[in-house]
């Protein structure tokens, strides 16, 4: 019997998890996934949003900017990469700058700080890759990026520090209300708890709808994004927006902490919550949308495409609350963009909720500090050769576009909330990320995972049961 079960293991879940890891209940986060981070929270655009885009006084607009503001400190605790590289949203058209006012009003309104409106010549001083149509352009400096797998991994394994237990591979079929519990049915057994958090992404309507009369739609919104390689790290240095649409922030051009370069996303509205294709009308789309904003998009660096599914509910807004008729029942739906920017007030609004409600008493050993796994290629010389003779692993590079060397990956599978498959290894050492997208080091991933684990290299996934890469061996014995 658990007092809390949280459903799902994105950046949201995550964030709760941890915030209410700081109090004394047995919590357990449970996803239908192998891993943590396989959502929407692996596939969206980094950015921690300034906050000026939504509606004055909604409660998106609140947890964007208090997001915002508490996403520096957040980073620094859980050792995570961070940049304030702040945002600029573009205007072509002379007759639209009241446009960028009214951005930059609600904004002011919302409590955004350091916003002005920037003319062409200041613009294109801080962008001189940017169109020279642009005549003018928001500016944000509170803006940000961050690692969406570094966060979502970060919150997940901080929690799991503080007692909280994950469980993976446990899609919920159903929950029943009980007199003073909820039983919670998956395909891995049925789980007993108190109170149920509903932070399933997508899926949030279909957890919802389980325990509650008033039912919610969430409408799954698709999202194509190019990612481009690090010899164009200097394209931009901001975020670059165009004018927000009723589909959402349009198509932006952004660096990524890492140093690439990524284009995206669309957004259209599907059907099917688990459609993670790309489309040739999709990437055309983007391409020619981040032409607007560019002199030129140098799709020959483009490394690879992706597509990432977002929770979007009509009213644009989101919604967390308890079920007005299931006592116990927390929802945390319709988390999109500015979804990841929103994380970390999340977390604290969501546990602010259950504690007051449900009180316990608080951790006098809360941990609040995580460390990432040593990353070689951003250490000294001194220092590489200092970790090196500590562990001999990390002198042997597996992942030769990233410098990811066998001692980060060993160290990822080993950690808590250890990686399991090879999409585990690759989000949080970043092997397999470069330019060769793991044409050269998946082998060796694959067979270190299959050491590490004790299992033949015929049982490892790329993103757990069904995806397996190997299938027999072509010289067996007959």
């Amino acid at each position: 019997m658990y007092d809390i079960v949280v459903i799902g293991a994105g950046v949201i879940g995550c964030s709760i998890a941890r915030e209410l890891s700081r109090y004394n209940y047995h919590i357990l986060v449970l996803d239908k996934n192998s891993d943590l981070c396989e959502g929407t929270s692996k596939a969206n655009s980094g950015i921690v949003h300034a906050g000026y885009d939504a509606k004055q006084g909604s409660l998106m607009a609140k947890m964007n900017v208090l997001g915002n503001q508490l996403m520096p400190k957040l980073c620094e605790d859980l050792d995570v990469s961070f940049v304030n590289n702040g945002s600029l949203v573009l205007c072509f058209d002379k007759t639209q700058i009241e446009c960028l006012e009214e951005l930059k009003q609600r904004g002011i309104s919302n409590g955004v700080k350091g916003l002005e409106i920037l003319t062409k010549e200041e613009v294109l001083l801080k962008e001189p890759h940017l169109n020279h149509n642009v005549v003018a352009a928001l500016y944000a400096p509170s803006g940000g990026i961050v690692c969406p797998f570094e966060l979502t991994i970060a919150l997940g394994e901080n929690a799991c520090s503080n007692g909280v237990t994950f469980q993976f591979n446990s899609e919920v079929i159903d929950i029943k209300k009980q007199e003073l519990s909820y039983l919670i049915k998956t395909k891995t057994g049925d789980i007993k708890t108190s109170i149920v958090i509903n932070a399933a992404g997508v899926h949030s309507d279909d957890i919802h709808n389980f325990v509650e009369q008033d039912k919610i739609k969430v409408i799954p919104r698709k999202g194509e994004y190019c990612l481009l390689d690090k010899e164009c790290q200097n394209l931009v240095s901001h975020t670059i927006f165009q004018l927000p649409n009723e589909y959402g922030k349009g198509i932006l051009v952004t660096p990524t902490v890492h140093g690439n370069i990524i284009l995206g996303p669309t957004a259209v509205d599907i059907d099917d919550k688990e459609n993670h294709q790309t489309t040739k009308q999709g990437l055309f789309e983007v391409l020619s949308k981040a032409g607007l904003s560019l002199i030129d998009v140098p799709t020959k660096q483009i490394i690879t495409s992706f597509t990432g599914v977002r929770a979007h509910r009509e009213a644009h807004e989101f919604l967390i609350e308890e079920a007005e008729h299931a006592a116990g029942f927390f929802d945390v739906a319709g988390i999109e963009s500015p979804g990841l920017a929103s994380s970390p007030a999340i977390g604290q609004y969501v546990a602010n909720m259950v504690t007051t409600k449900y009180p316990t008493s608080k951790k006098e050993n809360f941990i609040s500090k995580r460390k990432r796994i040593p990353t070689l290629s951003e250490l000294s010389f001194d220092e590489q050769t200092k970790l090196i003779k500590e562990n001999p692993l990390y002198a042997n590079i597996v992942c030769r576009c990233e410098m990811v060397s066998e001692g980060e990956i060993v160290e990822a599978i080993h950690r808590p909330l250890g990686a399991t498959t090879v999409d585990g290894i690759k989000r949080r050492t970043r092997a397999g990320m470069g330019r060769c997208q793991a044409g050269f080091c998946l082998p060796k991933t694959i067979q270190i995972l299959a050491r590490e684990l004790n299992k033949d290299i015929s049982e490892i996934t790329k993103t757990g049961e069904g995806s397996y890469y190997i299938t027999g061996y072509n010289k067996e014995d007959i």
